[in-house]
Order: C-alpha cells, then structure tokens, then sequence
C-alpha cells in the first residue's frame, strides 16, 4: 500500500491549515503502512500477539518522530510512546501523536479496528489532523472537502468498546433505545460516526490526549459536535495529558445525547 493508493474521505472546504492537514494525512498513512508490513511479517512467522503490539507501537512512535523531525524540524511532539518533554508547553506548534490506537486489535488477526493518530495543536488550538485507519486502506483528515451527513435512522447508533461500557455512556445509550455497535480503537469510534456508519460516540472511561486529539480535529472538521461529556470544550498540550471523557456525535443529536449524559 503506498500512500497515494489509500482513499481519503472528503472532510472539509480548502483552508489555511491544508498543509498541515496534508502532512498529516500522509505521515500517519506512511506509519500505518509499516504497521501492515510489519503484523504481516510476525504473523507469518507465529508470534505471539503481545510481542507484536508491543513491537507495532515502538515501530511506529520511531517512525513518527523521526518524520515529524525531519519535516518540521522546530515542532514539538507528544507521542503516547515518548517520554513527555515538557518544553511542548512553550512550543507554538505540536504534533500529538498516538502511533498505534488499538493495540489489542492489531494484534488479533484479521481486524481492522485500529488506528495510527497524527495531529496538530498551534498557538494551543487544535487545527489540524488525521486519522489512518490501514487495515481499510482508508486515511482521513481535515485536508478534504466535507461530505453531506447521510439521514439519522430511527434508532441512533451507538459505538462502544468490546470491553468497557461505563455506565453514563450505556445509560444514555437505553434512555435514546440506541443499537450497539462494538468496535475497538477510539480512533476507529469515531471514524464510524464520521462515516455515517455510527451516530454518537461517548467514551467516560479515561483517555489521553493522543487517544482523541486526531479523532476529534478530523470529527470537528467533518461537520460533526464535539466535546467532553458535560458539553465543555475539550484542550490540549496541557501539563497532564490525561482527558477523561469524549464526546462525538451528528450535531442533531448533541442536545439530548449531553442531557442523557449529565
């Protein structure tokens, strides 16, 4: 897979941050190719799952930031994988990055639920991103044209993890009488709202900032509400990078699915 091979969703009009969303989009795809390679190469070989998240994650933080360094040599990185430099606080431009999202998933063969997350915050603003998902072949970013959301079903789809269902996210989830639909990585989640295939994803049950930065700036971009679960703005490159909850959802049901959750 090269990176003009991969399909690219339409997102947003042409805008100042283009560049920077391009780069985005480019770099994560890069990453998430390695990554393709790589669990292909381990799997032929019969290695355990664990050594090959592990290994995946190192892979692509490595690759990432020596890209990032290469390409935008004055810029700040914080990377799941990295130790935190907290000289990002006085930075101008970051790039926040979550090499591998779902880690789990990449290394149970055959899904594609996981994700490579390259984003930008400059002058503290989140401004541009996008989200590698190469399982799919797929890479989207806040470079592209927005798409028209498709019509709300009847019952609103609502994307959970596998594994852990907090309660506000599963009691909202019953007060809308939503169909579940599982899926791994954070970055996945919301990608499937930003397709059209889900409608609201609610996460309360902690994450970082590289867990949701690219997701949300690529969310944002497409037209879609986002926000922490009590409805307040959600920011970055903050001297601790740890941010609880999310919230991305079609703007239509923004009101109610808050409501639910407070």
């Amino acid at each position: 897979m090269t990176t003009d091979a991969v399909t690219s969703t339409p997102l947003r009009p042409a805008a100042q941050g283009d560049a920077d969303g391009r780069a985005a989009a480019e770099i994560a795809t890069a990453a998430g190719e390695l990554l393709l390679v790589y669990r292909m190469e381990l799997e032929r070989e019969g290695v355990v799952p664990a050594h090959v998240r592990k290994a995946g994650d190192r892979l692509s933080h490595e690759f990432l930031v020596a890209t990032l360094g290469e390409r935008f040599p004055g810029d700040a990185v914080l990377s799941e994988e990295g130790a935190d430099d907290l000289d990002r606080l006085g930075a101008d431009r970051v790039w926040i990055v979550d090499p591998l999202d779902g880690t789990r998933e990449f290394g149970e063969p055959g899904r594609t639920d996981w994700a490579v997350h390259v984003a930008l915050v400059e002058g503290g603003e989140l401004v541009a991103g996008a989200v590698a998902m190469p399982a799919l072949g797929v890479t989207f970013s806040t470079a592209d044209a927005a798409a028209p959301h498709p019509p709300l079903p009847a019952a609103p789809r609502v994307v959970v993890s596998r594994t852990r269902r907090p309660e506000p996210v599963m009691a909202m989830a019953t007060a809308l009488g939503a169909e579940l639909i599982e899926m791994g990585s954070a970055g996945a989640k919301a990608m499937a709202v930003v397709r059209g295939e889900a409608d609201v994803y609610a996460h309360a049950g902690g994450q970082y900032e590289w867990d949701s930065a690219a997701p949300v700036v690529v969310a944002r971009a497409a037209g879609l509400h986002v926000s922490r679960i009590d409805g307040s703005e959600l920011h970055y490159n903050q001297r601790s990078p740890w941010l609880p909850d999310l919230l991305i959802c079609r703007p239509e049901l923004a009101g109610t699915v808050l409501e639910e959750l407070r």
